[in-house]
């Protein structure tokens, strides 16, 4: 059985995150991805530490499944290379700063020349268009002006940036879906199209219940540590040993948790924490009475006695206490592959269960330039050419010497 886009050419022109993270869905789904590579760097992100055995290991967990090209494309011959590529391709993703493409001659309008079928995916910090359309941008610029920042971290505290590269995701993702939608649409009509998102909208496009209630009553979002904004109790206690998350954010559940879990039933008629709208008036002395008990056992405990309740939570981890939890391996989100110059390595597994094939078997990441020969004679050429554009320094193999081919 095939995978969804097997089959499906992906001309991959990005670096760092947003980019490589919407090209590595497309390329677990199925899709035939080569990388284009500047040289002899590369993508960005191969500097990355920790490096083992030359090799970043981050690049190496965000670009599986991927080939790797590495090209001159401001000499003639790698600009027709590449244009050969991309006269070949279904979709090309690119996240670089707006007007760069243009500036080397493979911008949209360049491209649909000679493939008027092109879907081609701009990822930027702020855009094409608009004020800020000309700037560059990083993730924790967009989380700063998303707004996200103001309401992230403890109450009273400085801004706090969301603890992973959020916008940067949310831009891979945004565009994943604009793009599988537009292929949807080029499979019954043939058309392509030009896309274009950005860290700042993606980012700010997951605002809803901020924004619902800033337009519907004026409300501005404030830090509010693990609260939710509109129900309570919602966040992380206090235990005797850490913290656990707890939602109790219904009548039903609330109740479950103050008989069979706090064991305090008389929380149920304080005036302070019913109904539901005072607990939320209340919240910071809802806190304190849930956390004198919580803080009197450790988390595990608590775990235990709400699962029994029916009460959702959890632990709070620590990142190495989250990549081993029982669950999270038998979901197998922490798998093996190896890797030609890292060796036996980590890989993060699919989020994505199906009950037919789906994503394909983890390939590991490309050395830069790896596939450089394979792509060439994929498009005709023959060796003593390929010979000849090395000696000009048109294309690279950062190991050719030992590649096998």
């Amino acid at each position: 059985m095939s995978l969804p886009l097997e089959g499906v050419k992906v001309l991959d022109f990005t670096l760092l995150m947003a980019g490589p993270y919407c090209t590595l869905m497309l390329a677990d789904m199925g899709a035939d991805v080569t990388k284009v590579e500047s040289f002899p760097e590369g993508d960005g992100a191969r500097r990355l530490a920790p490096m083992v055995n030359g090799e970043s290991y981050c690049f190496a967990v965000l670009n599986r499944n991927k080939k790797s090209i590495a090209l001159d494309i401001k000499t003639p011959e790698g600009m027709d290379i590449f244009m050969r590529m991309a006269a070949e391709a279904d979709i090309l993703v690119e996240n670089y700063r707006p007007g760069v493409m243009k500036k080397l001659g493979i911008d949209y309008e360049s491209i649909r020349k000679i493939n008027p079928g092109i879907i081609y995916a701009s990822i930027s910090g702020f855009g094409q268009t608009g004020p800020y359309g000309g700037r560059g941008g990083f993730d924790i610029i967009a989380q700063g002006m998303s707004g996200i920042m103001r309401m992230t971290g403890d109450p009273g505290g400085r801004p706090a940036k969301v603890g992973i590269a959020m916008n940067d995701i949310a831009a891979g993702s945004t565009m994943l879906y604009a793009i599988l939608g537009s292929y949807i649409k080029k499979l019954k009509t043939g058309e392509g199209i030009f896309l274009d998102t950005s860290l700042l909208e993606a980012g700010f496009a997951w605002t809803f219940w901020e924004f619902g209630a800033y337009f519907g009553a004026g409300e501005i979002p404030q830090a509010n540590g693990t609260r939710h904004r509109r129900n309570a109790p919602y966040q992380a206690f206090k235990t005797q040993d850490g913290y656990v998350t707890v939602g109790g954010n219904n009548d039903k559940l609330w109740k479950a948790l103050c008989t069979q879990v706090l064991d305090k039933p008389e929380l149920i008629s304080d005036p302070r924490f019913n109904p539901a709208e005072a607990r939320l008036a209340n919240v910071d002395a809802l806190q304190d009475a849930i956390e004198s008990v919580l803080m009197t056992a450790p988390t595990a405990h608590w775990v235990a006695k709400l699962d029994a309740a029916g009460v959702p939570g959890g632990p709070v981890y620590t990142y190495e206490q989250s990549v081993a939890d029982p669950h999270i391996l038998a979901r197998e989100m922490v798998t093996e592959l190896d890797h030609p110059k890292i060796g036996r390595m980590k890989n993060m597994g699919s989020p994505v269960k199906a009950s037919a094939p789906f994503t394909r078997t983890p390939e590991p990441a490309p050395w830069l330039g790896q596939q450089t020969d394979a792509t060439l004679k994929g498009l005709g050429m023959k060796d003593e050419q390929i010979a000849a554009l090395y000696a000009k320094g048109v294309i690279y193999d950062k190991f050719r010497a030992t590649n096998p081919g």
